[in-house]
């Protein structure tokens, strides 16, 4: 599909998703919700594509939120299916099992706070701010919030930015837990430069074994322990039959570099 609210970039092994409805702050609206699957399942079915990252165009702003103009026309059962249709998103991102980093280049709120949580990892520019303000509005976190929020900070960190609407400056952000790396600058270059040495790093490591890890941590987050580390077990004894795990072990033997098929 041609894209109109979004751009999808390629270059092996990077893929870069950028939201691109800079005068509305990158808002999000149902068609751009739809392009963002559609980009994702592409990026997803690439196998040169091993790290993915997100990022708003401009320097303002990540994604604002929802488009309001939209959510202040639906009713009850629209709310719901609106919601449904962003978690359903979002989950996706979670579970692609390729790993996805937000790149927060400026404001994070709702929508945009909850898209960067279902990322795998968050980088963000020093000058970025995060909230979660659907209460000022009359309505709460739809699209994961209130579920993924206090699974990254806590309980009472997280319920204080639900509960107030109060926006968050990146520091704090860190300090919590919401984010993983703060750029000390909202140059949009050095934030995604950082971001791609990230994303080479981690791209540099076997596909497979990048994959088992993401499923065993999203999956074990709701299991007992016992039962989590039996789902380990069973991840990794698939590696281990993998042509990847051979040539691994076989390249650290050889103090050579790996090459791997994801195989």
């Amino acid at each position: 599909m041609a894209f109109e609210h979004i751009i999808l970039e390629k270059h092996a092994p990077i893929a870069v998703i950028t939201i691109d409805r800079p005068k509305v702050l990158n808002a999000l609206n149902a068609a751009t919700i739809a392009e963002l699957s559609e980009a994702f399942e592409q990026a997803a079915a690439d196998p040169a594509v091993r790290v993915i990252l997100l990022t708003g165009a401009g320097e303002k702003s990540f994604v604002a939120g929802a488009d309001i103009s939209e959510l202040a026309a639906v009713d009850e059962v629209a709310g719901r299916a609106y919601s449904i249709q962003g978690q359903k998103l979002f989950r996706r991102i979670e579970t692609l099992g390729k790993p996805v980093i937000a790149c927060i280049n400026g404001f994070a709120l709702g929508g945009g706070c909850e898209l960067a949580m279902a990322c795998t990892l968050r980088v963000a520019a020093e000058e970025a701010r995060f909230g979660q303000p659907e209460v000022k509005l009359g309505v709460i976190a739809g699209f994961g919030g209130t579920q993924r929020l206090p699974r990254l900070v806590g309980r009472g960190a997280a319920l204080k930015m639900l509960l107030s609407g109060a926006m968050i400056s990146a520091t704090e952000a860190l300090r919590i837990g919401l984010v993983d790396e703060v750029v000390a600058s909202n140059q949009s270059d050095q934030l995604m430069e950082r971001a791609k040495a990230l994303a080479n790093e981690i791209a540099a490591n076997a596909p497979i074994a990048l994959e088992r890890t993401l499923i065993a941590v999203d999956s074990g987050l709701d299991m007992s322990l016992d039962d989590a580390l039996a789902e380990e077990a069973r991840h990794f004894g698939q590696c281990c039959g993998t042509r990847d795990k051979a040539e691994g072990t076989a390249a650290f033997l050889a103090k050579r570099p790996a090459v791997w098929t994801g195989e």
